[in-house]
Order: structure tokens, then C-alpha cells, then sequence
């Protein structure tokens, strides 16, 4: 669908960025990096997706080992004002009876503050909990958003991938390029080293997987190598997030689809979570194409370049609003400890790297990270009767609709929202 669209309207080239490593690897043999890119065409534009991903990468070859200068600090935005929300922001306290299930079994909950929670008593080198057990704490992480699993030592690539199967899909989906490093196919090798472990990945706010019809459903984190000068995960709770928003940005946001840049699939803005029920927000700041809004029954338009820069830039402010120096209770930057083991819920929490993951490994100290993905549970799908990934016909009538002007970009980091900004999946 990326390379027969209808006439149209090219936008301004921009600086090509690094390639996106976080998507389907030819082959998990295949370098990290190599099948990814960059393209910058409205929907009307005819052009190959493949030759633009070729000429980024060839762009970001010249660029290896960029200099410190180009990872520069990228400082939490502050706070945007919003009109009133219709209610107060919070993310959902422990439940008393989950706990005390839990501490039945052994297992303790503590509240991290203004989300998560530390978990103590369970061992995820140890055998299968209970059903009852495992149940308790996929439902606190999906109303906390993360959960901390501290003193696990280092986990081998085996034993993080036993524990990993413990949520969701309980199932192993992993589509990243592979570090000769890594100790299996299934572990992201994540360091500022890029002799140790895979450089530069999600600088901006994201779910992991997006690229899927069914986005993972729960994403691990286990912190291999601590930096001695901090080098954080960010994340923020997108149920919180939703209630933050005026109650018209809400209605608007609930009428929005996203397209994914690199294989069309569609989700949308504003869902249920299938555990908690809570309505969240939903949007890929770094591999998302471009948006479309339903207006009517089996109608649809694509978002404007102004239209879409005010969004992306609304949703990047949303999620760093939730920050406690912001003013708010519904993000956190996580500073790891030596043995933590963190699992998201991937629909509960968008993340980011902190921008010191990324400093030079001799000024920061090394960081070693590895990311492991788990299977959806179920398809996340559009809704308003879309395929859940989006044809020619479904495009060039949503840019008919726009009369033209709509924005479609294909490519690795999709729609580029800010060109001052590190872009890197």
C-alpha cells in the first residue's frame, strides 16, 4: 500500500535520523538496523518505500559512531496548560484483596509512588507461581503499569524468557535485530556501548511493537549493567493520561486512528485496556505515518501536516505533564537498582528512554539493558469497522476526503512531527 498511492503533495525532505531497529528483522541473523529507515512523502506522493529505507540506511552508515554531541540531552518539556479535565488524574491504588492474596502466597506488594510497585518474596528463577498468584499481579500491572521484581541477581537469556512467558500471551514475540551479544534470539541487547549492546533505541514516547496488529501485550526490562551516572527509563500511564485531557480533546482523540509507518497496520487513539477496562491514550511518537479521523459512517480523512504536528506535540506534552517536577501524578523516571526485573503492561504504559541511557559509556559508566517482548493476548484493533491494517482504497479515499492535503509518510520513524528532535525506534 506504501508505493501505489494517488498524486499529491511531498513534503520538505528532513535530516535523515538513524535507522529504526525495533521492527520485523529479516532474520534473526540479520544485523540490527539493516531492513530499517526513513521516508518522508505525503500519501499522495508515488515513491518505493524499500529504495527511501536503503538510502536511510546508507545515510546512517555514514553517521556510525556519532560523536557525543548528537545524543544530546533532551530535557523533560515542562508543563503545557490544559483546560480543566473532566476528572482528576490518578493512577488506581493497590487493591487491598489482590494483596492480600499475594501475601497469602508468600509474595508482598509496596507501592512505588505515583505508579508501580515492588514486588518481594517471589523468585523468577524459582518454579511457576500459582494461577491465582500470576492472575493478582497481571491485574496490579495493568492498573499500576509496571511492576519491579528487585534482588533477581542477572537472569540468563533463558530464565528472563521463562519469566517473561508468565504474562499476557505467555508467549515469546520478538522482532528486533539481534546483538552479536545477546545470549539468545529473544533478548533486545540495549547498551551505550555500542560494542556491548544495541545504541540510541526509543528516545520518544512509544509502545513497543506497533508495527503489529496485535501489540505485545507486556514488555521486560532487566537491568544487566547499572551506569554509575544514572541512565533511567521513563514511563507514563496512559489511563491517567486520558482523564488529564479536556473533555473535547477527549471526544476528538476517541475519533482518531493511527497508521503505522512501516506496515499500515491500524490502531486506535483511545481504547478499553483489556485487563483493567480503563480508557487510555495510544500513540507511536516515532514510527507512526500518519492519522486519520472518522467523520461519518465508513468515512474518513488523513490529518493535515499542521493538524499532525499539533497532535504529535499535544500527546509528547500529555504524557511529560505526568511528571511530579510537572505538576503531575501519572509518569515517573525509573532509576534502577542492580538485580531489578521490571514487566510493563504495554497498553497500560508508554515509555522512553531517559536521555542519559544514551551517553558515552566513559563518561556515564556502561549500561546494559535486556528487553524481552511477550505475545498479545488479542488483536488491537482500530475499531469504526476498519480492516486492521489499512488498504489502498481506505487511503486514497481518506486523502480525497482531505482534498488533498492529508499526510501520509511512509517509512521507519514516519510522520517526523519535530525536526529538532532525535528520532530512533
Amino acid at each position: 500500500f506504501l508505493s501505489t498511492a494517488p498524486q499529491g503533495q511531498v513534503l520538505p525532505p528532513a535530516e535523515l535520523s538513524t535507522p529504526a531497529v525495533d521492527v520485523p528483522a529479516p532474520a534473526a541473523s540479520a544485523p540490527a538496523g539493516a531492513n530499517s529507515g526513513t521516508g518522508l512523502l505525503c500519501i499522495g506522493a508515488i515513491a518505493s518505500a524499500g529504495a527511501m529505507a536503503r538510502r536511510a540506511a546508507a545515510g546512517s552508515r555514514k553517521k556510525a559512531g556519532a560523536s557525543k554531541g548528537q545524543l544530546r540531552a533532551e530535557p523533560v518539556s515542562k508543563a503545557v496548560s490544559w483546560d480543566p479535565a473532566p476528572q482528576e488524574p490518578t493512577v488506581s491504588s493497590l487493591d487491598p484483596a489482590r494483596v492480600a492474596l499475594l501475601k497469602g502466597h508468600g509474595v508482598t506488594l509496596k507501592a512505588i509512588e505515583p505508579m508501580g510497585a515492588k514486588v518481594a518474596g517471589l523468585d523468577l528463577k524459582g518454579p511457576e507461581p500459582p494461577a491465582a498468584v500470576l492472575e493478582a499481579l497481571q491485574a496490579e500491572m495493568a492498573a499500576r503499569g509496571f511492576l519491579v521484581f528487585s534482588g533477581q541477581g542477572v537472569l540468563s537469556g533463558d530464565e528472563q524468557c521463562k519469566a517473561s512467558e508468565l504474562w499476557g500471551g505467555r508467549q515469546m514475540h520478538s522482532t528486533h535485530g539481534v546483538h552479536p551479544k545477546a545470549p539468545n534470539r529473544h533478548i533486545f541487547r540495549l547498551s551505550n556501548d555500542p560494542e556491548v549492546g544495541i545504541n540510541g533505541v526509543g528516545p520518544q514516547w512509544h509502545n513497543d511493537g506497533a508495527f503489529e496488529v496485535g501489540v505485545f501485550s507486556h514488555v521486560g526490562y532487566h537491568i544487566i549493567r547499572v551506569p554509575e551516572n544514572k541512565g533511567d527509563t521513563l514511563f507514563a500511564h496512559q489511563g491517567a493520561a486520558f482523564d488529564a485531557l479536556p473533555r473535547a480533546t477527549q471526544e476528538f482523540w476517541s475519533r482518531l486512528v493511527s497508521v503505522n509507518a512501516t506496515s499500515g497496520v491500524l490502531h486506535p487513539m483511545v481504547h478499553d485496556h483489556p485487563i483493567s477496562g480503563r480508557r487510555s491514550v495510544y500513540l507511536h511518537l516515532g514510527m507512526t505515518g500518519g492519522v486519520l479521523e472518522k467523520l461519518g459512517e465508513n468515512k474518513f480523512r488523513l490529518l493535515e501536516k499542521d493538524e499532525s504536528q499539533k497532535l504529535f506535540h499535544s500527546y509528547n506534552d500529555l504524557l511529560n505533564n505526568g511528571f511530579p517536577e510537572n505538576g503531575g501524578n501519572y509518569a515517573i523516571s525509573y532509576q534502577y537498582q542492580e538485580g531489578d526485573c521490571i514487566f510493563i503492561d504495554n497498553l497500560a504504559l508508554a515509555h522512553r528512554a531517559s536521555p542519559q541511557a544514551h551517553f558515552d559509556a566513559k563518561e556515564q559508566g556502561l549500561r546494559i539493558l535486556h528487553r524481552t517482548t511477550v505475545k498479545a493476548m488479542k488483536p488491537f484493533l482500530p475499531g469504526f469497522n476498519l480492516p486492521s491494517t489499512a488498504t489502498q482504497e481506505l487511503l486514497r479515499d481518506a486523502q480525497e476526503t482531505s482534498k488533498g492535503k492529508g499526510v501520509f509518510v511512509a517509512g521507519g520513524l514516519g510522520f517526523r512531527w519535530d525536526s529538532t528532535i532525535r528520532m530512533q525506534n
